[in-house]
């Protein structure tokens, strides 16, 4: 990044400023500390979680669709949700749900041991259920494979799962693919 220009997307999108500072704000502790690859093998299987609790609100709906240009009804106009959506309101979009799933990620996990990782894409990505406006959200997180892909890079499949608060059925699943490199030896 360029000196001086970390900040620069608050002069273009102002209005983001306290949602994104909001998610970006991660006070909790990371829930586990891994160390290197050996530390991401030793938790394959094991349940990560749960997250703290995050509010999505109206104000962070509307602002993923000023940034998406997802202004479909379902999600911004409040009104015509509450008189023809079958769940009564506004809901998230579900690339806002997944969105959410890094900060979680930071809430969550807390990885050294590595010389640099990647986001490498998702694999089955579903969301099972509506997240209502004003709804509490938080995640849950498995470590689920970790592969050596040779010359030092490993994939590692993490399976996030957000839920709602109040409801059986998740919001969210989705497999997070992720390239590390181990440090040279």
């Amino acid at each position: 990044m360029h000196p001086g220009k970390s900040l620069e997307w608050r002069a273009h999108f102002p209005e983001c400023a306290p949602l994104l500072a909001r998610w970006l704000d991660c006070a909790a502790m990371a829930t586990v500390e891994i160390d290197g690859v050996e530390g991401m093998q030793a938790l394959l299987g094991q349940e990560i979680g749960p997250s703290e609790w995050r509010t999505v609100t109206q104000e962070d709906i509307d602002t993923f669709a000023r940034l998406s240009g997802d202004d479909q009804w379902i999600h911004c106009d409040v009104e015509r949700a509450k008189a023809e959506s079958p769940f009564g309101t506004t809901i998230a979009h579900g690339n806002l749900t997944l969105s959410l799933v890094d900060g979680f990620r930071k809430e969550l996990i807390s990885a050294t041991g590595f010389a640099l990782g990647v986001n490498y894409g998702w694999d089955k990505i579903r969301f099972p259920a509506p997240v209502p406006v004003d709804s509490k959200v938080r995640a849950r997180a498995e470590v689920v494979s970790v592969e050596e892909k040779g010359g030092g890079w490993y994939q590692v499949v993490t399976r996030f799962t957000l839920e709602v608060e109040g409801n059986e059925k998740p919001c969210f699943v989705g497999d997070s693919v992720t390239r590390v490199m181990a440090p040279p030896a």
